[in-house]
């Protein structure tokens, strides 16, 4: 009781805050977000020690995915901020003539923001980016499963920020439980699909507006047509970063039938080319974050299916990277989102029944085409939904700021990154001005004979 007090009191503090106007200028923001990266640049030793000390993330995926996407984020918005928080003059509807209309991006508030564990400081920090470029004050909840990168972004911010302004505020799920019955103004959640529908409903509650950033069984199709080595490399990217835990990792491959059998050639040759013989061994490849999910991904793997990898040590939590063949959809691992090293490779005859088979299944976060078919490109990404999308490679549109990122479906709601990010911190309020002269009187009763002449207005226009 004394903990949701606190949290109660930490709030209104935030919501005084906020309405005193100060989190609200331009000037401000820039400042704010300019601290913000001198902060991340100071720290970058120990956001790597942390990563290293929660699962094992290599140095360079760190710095990669951790922190440079961050700080090429800041800069972003630093060079484009400016422009978006201005007024937007749109055109003015005849029927108001005259007046001048205009769209304000004003803040929502006082923000809840709900980290992420498989990319902890990254997924915690990006939305709060959005939060300071629309002038809200947050409350960040970083993942109970990281607790190195949780205590360090926390006394990150504690450092650099008043907790007035934005803070953290770290615990277990009965601490996000406490949070989300509390009355914030807007709230980001990155995570699981069960665990999105529990937010989604307590955000419903108080009607609060809501991102979700879940996750899904994201699809990666190959044709016949495309460049195998090439596509070998870039899925074993994608798939194998962070030991597979990424919500956008290519969760299975649909490869045409007649090169399914070089495809496996080339993923197995190109996984012993980036880890090494023995992977185990290799200090480019991460951990699983807990003996839970190890143990989780430990079931799922039948020796049946193994084409390559599937050894495991769960004294190390590590698990292989592991190709799996003559998979099935009635196999446990095409259950559920499989967030781990092992990668199913399905095949297709053609590719209408390729695209049958992804439509066939819920919405992913992301879908990969490989093929050198403008035909077949154009098939794949206007006959199947998806929150993005990439032809011939994976992962690398979340990197583009000016490409706004997000699920749909089960796999999220709303979109973040770049521009997109300050617009899910802020409500766009339409404005319309007008003078007090002239003061049309068809709009005002008596009505009379005015509808005929209203009549005629509205076929006119």
């Amino acid at each position: 009781m004394n903990a949701l007090l606190n949290l109660q009191t930490l709030v209104q503090l935030q919501k005084e805050h906020f309405n005193s106007g100060k989190t609200r200028s331009l000037p401000f923001r820039l400042q704010m977000l300019r601290r913000l990266q001198s902060a991340i640049e100071k720290e970058e030793s120990a956001i790597m020690a942390a990563l290293a000390a929660d699962f094992g993330k290599p140095a360079f995926e760190t710095y990669a995915t951790e922190i440079a996407i961050l700080l090429s984020e800041i800069k972003f918005m630093l060079r484009h901020l400016g422009k978006w928080a201005k007024p937007k003059r749109v055109k003015s509807s005849f029927l108001n003539f005259p007046s001048k209309d205009l769209i304000y991006p004003e803040p929502y508030g006082v923000a809840l923001v709900i980290g992420a564990w498989n990319y902890p400081f990254q997924l915690t920090l990006s939305p709060m980016l959005g939060a300071i470029a629309a002038g809200c004050c947050a409350i960040l909840k970083p993942s109970e499963l990281t607790p190195a990168t949780s205590q360090l972004t926390a006394r990150l911010l504690q450092e650099t920020f008043p907790p007035e302004y934005l803070t953290v505020v770290q615990g277990g799920p009965e601490t996000s439980q406490a949070l989300l019955e509390l009355p914030f103004d807007k709230i980001f959640f990155t995570g699981s699909v069960p665990v999105g529908r529990i937010v989604a409903q307590a955000a419903a509650k108080q009607l609060i507006p809501v991102t979700l950033e879940l996750g899904g069984k994201s699809p990666c199709l190959v044709d016949d047509t495309a460049d195998l080595e090439v596509a070998a490399r870039r899925i074993v990217w994608g798939k194998f970063l962070n030991a597979g835990q990424t919500c956008v990792a290519p969760d299975y491959v649909l490869v045409q039938e007649n090169v399914a059998t070089p495809l496996l050639a080339h993923l197995d040759r190109t996984i012993r080319q980036f880890y090494g013989s023995n992977p185990a061994l290799s200090p480019d490849f991460a951990r699983i974050i807990n003996d839970r999910h190890f143990h989780r991904l430990q079931t799922l793997l039948k020796p049946a299916h193994i084409y390559s990898g599937g050894q495991t040590d769960a004294a190390q939590r590590y698990i292989a990277p592991t190709l799996l063949s003559k998979v099935t959809w009635d196999d446990p691992i095409m259950q559920e989102e499989i967030f781990g090293p092992l990668l199913p490779v399905l095949t297709f005859k053609t590719l209408p029944e390729a695209i049958q088979t992804v439509n066939a299944h819920p919405k992913p976060l992301a879908l990969y085409f490989f093929s050198k078919s403008r035909t077949a490109q154009e098939m794949v990404l206007t006959q199947t939904s998806s929150g993005g999308a990439c032809i011939n490679d994976t992962i690398s549109h979340l990197t583009n700021p000016y490409l706004p990122f997000g699920g749909v479906g089960t796999s999220g709601q709303a979109n973040y990154h770049g521009k997109a990010s300050f617009e899910a911190f802020s409500h766009q309020k339409s404005v319309l001005t007008k003078g007090f002269n002239p003061d049309v009187p068809l709009r005002y009763p008596p009505y009379g004979k005015k509808m005929n002449w209203m009549k005629k207005f509205f076929k006119w226009l």
